[in-house]
Formats: C-alpha cells, sequence, structure tokens
C-alpha cells in the first residue's frame, strides 16, 4: 500500500487553495490541500506498526512550526505544477529531514520545496496564463502547525489520514 505524510493547514488556507485547485488541480478530488513532508512510500501492512512508532518518536522530537505563505511559485518547465510557496524555518527543514532519515529512508524524486499545489497537469499555455496572472497577485498567510498526519492511497487514488502526530509543544 501507498503511504505519504503530510501537513494539513487551516480551513481559511485550504479554502484559498481550493479557490484555485478547483479549477487548476488534477488532485482536486482526491486529496485536501496540503504540504507534503514525504514523498509516497509503499509498506507493507506489517511493517506499518514499526513505521509509526518511529514517526510518533519525529514528532515528540520536533517543534511545532509557522508555516508562512507569502508567494505564488512555479515548478515549470519541469513540471507544469503552480503553488503556493512556503517560507522555509529551520523547525519546518528539521521535521521533513527526520521524516525522510533512518527507517523512514527513502531516494526522493526532488528536492524539498515546501509548498502547497494549487494547480498541476496544466496545459502549458495555460500553466504560463495562469502562472503569469498570479505572480502578481500578493498573498501573506501565517499560521503555527502543531500536528501532520500519516495517509494511506485508496485504490480509487484518493489518500485519507491513518493517523495524526501532534508535535512536542514542551521542547
Amino acid at each position: 500500500m501507498r503511504y505519504g505524510i503530510a501537513v494539513f493547514p487551516s480551513k481559511k488556507l485550504q479554502d484559498i487553495a481550493n479557490s484555485y485547485r478547483k479549477r487548476y488541480d488534477s488532485h482536486y478530488a482526491k486529496i485536501p490541500p496540503h504540504l507534503t513532508l514525504k514523498e509516497p512510500f509503499e509498506a507493507d501492512e506489517e511493517e506499518v506498526p514499526e513505521y509509526i512508532e518511529t514517526i510518533r518518536k519525529v514528532a515528540e522530537a520536533s517543534k511545532p512550526f509557522i508555516l508562512e505563505v507569502y508567494k505564488f511559485s512555479s515548478f515549470h518547465p519541469v513540471t507544469n505544477t503552480i503553488y503556493m510557496k512556503v517560507k522555509e524555518n529551520e523547525e519546518l527543514l528539521t521535521l521533513q529531514e527526520r521524516l525522510n532519515s533512518g527507517k523512514l529512508s527513502q531516494e526522493q524524486e526532488y528536492q524539498f520545496v515546501p509548498h502547497i499545489t494549487i494547480g498541476q497537469d496544466i496545459e502549458n499555455d495555460e500553466c504560463s496564463d495562469v502562472f503569469g496572472r498570479l505572480r502578481l497577485e500578493s498573498i501573506s498567510h501565517q499560521e503555527e502547525i502543531d500536528r501532520f498526519s500519516l495517509l494511506y492511497q485508496l485504490e480509487n487514488g484518493t489518500w485519507t489520514v491513518y493517523e495524526t502526530f501532534r508535535l512536542n509543544k514542551d521542547e
């Protein structure tokens, strides 16, 4: 089965993202707006308890962080993906690194760029047009993130929360 790890932002930020996603994101119906911390990976059901224990330890060792969205950006020409850029900070980068090391280590297709996708699988011309308009718009949103979720993918391609982990506030 395929699993992944992501942060789900507040409803307010999800509503902003969805205002674009419903038109430009081919995965709109498969998963809510999110920040991916760990790319999808395969695991057998017997392995899941070990992964959960490792993930729980990462959560306990990690601090809450500020998710700050500050501009629209694009991965074009590598992929026709448009996203809301999330400002990097030490707590976020440390969490992502911990979730991709040790037992959780895996080959990553791309370097980690914190973002919330709002458009993907768009034709070249439309991607250029949409991004051309969005980069002229301003966006500024901040919120504290104190949890993340382990997700699994259903046969129809949708993603569902398996378990949510709280970040350690006491550190």
